[in-house]
């Protein structure tokens, strides 16, 4: 059974947050999803409230604390991104960004993209085309049509006067699971094996 890894990118600054209330129903519903078309799911989940100080570190430092390589490396061996924040000032927050802003720009190439926004009115919801899409356009990911916003109305309630969130969720999900199915141009390559150095010299006298 092939595996499909997922790294959910939570930047509510709350706790609880409603932006990792709607990472955690997407991430759950991406998983029925590929679950269903024969893959096992590794999800890994990532409040960067939690290494916000790394991060702002590692803008005057240039290092990457142990807990921030961590989460990289992370992103950088997940197959898809379920990318989850705030909305400040209609656009995402300085804390979700500044955490693009310390990848590599060639590390998301190729990777599966699932984007969501969480805001205090309506009108938030132009931030999902307007400013997270051609953030990762820009960053070369595979992105799903569908972003999924959430406003206040959306939680606790059954049918907003439009599109139930969960019926957005379960449309947002069977696209980045479809993004997910077959092989993943944006997966990091395995990194080769290093041999002692006795095996190496054998190996070279062994093939004269």
């Amino acid at each position: 059974m092939e595996t499909r890894r997922i790294t959910v990118l939570s930047a509510g600054l709350g706790v609880p947050s409603s932006s990792r209330l709607l990472a955690d129903q997407l991430a759950a519903a991406a998983e029925r999803r590929l679950a269903g078309a024969g893959y096992d799911v590794k999800v890994d989940v990532v409040e960067l409230r939690d290494i916000a100080v790394d991060i702002a570190n590692n803008f005057v430092t240039g290092y990457a604390a142990p807990r921030l390589a961590e989460v990289i490396a992370g992103v950088e061996a997940s197959d898809g991104i379920i990318a989850v924040s705030p909305v400040f000032s209609a656009s995402y927050s300085g804390l979700f960004k500044s955490f693009i802003d310390v990848l590599d720009p060639k590390s998301l190439d190729g990777k599966a993209v699932l984007l969501g926004a969480t805001g205090g009115t309506d009108r938030h919801q132009m931030v999902l085309d307007y400013a997270m899409r051609p953030l990762f356009s820009y960053l070369r990911t595979r992105t799903a049509a569908t972003g999924v916003f959430a406003g206040p109305q959306d939680w606790g309630n059954a049918d907003d006067g439009g599109s139930p969130l969960s019926s957005r969720i379960d449309r947002a999900a069977g696209e980045f699971a479809g993004l997910l199915a077959g092989e993943q141009p944006g997966r990091k390559p395995a990194a080769l094996e290093s041999l002692p150095f006795e095996q190496l010299l054998a190996g070279i006298s062994g093939g004269r």
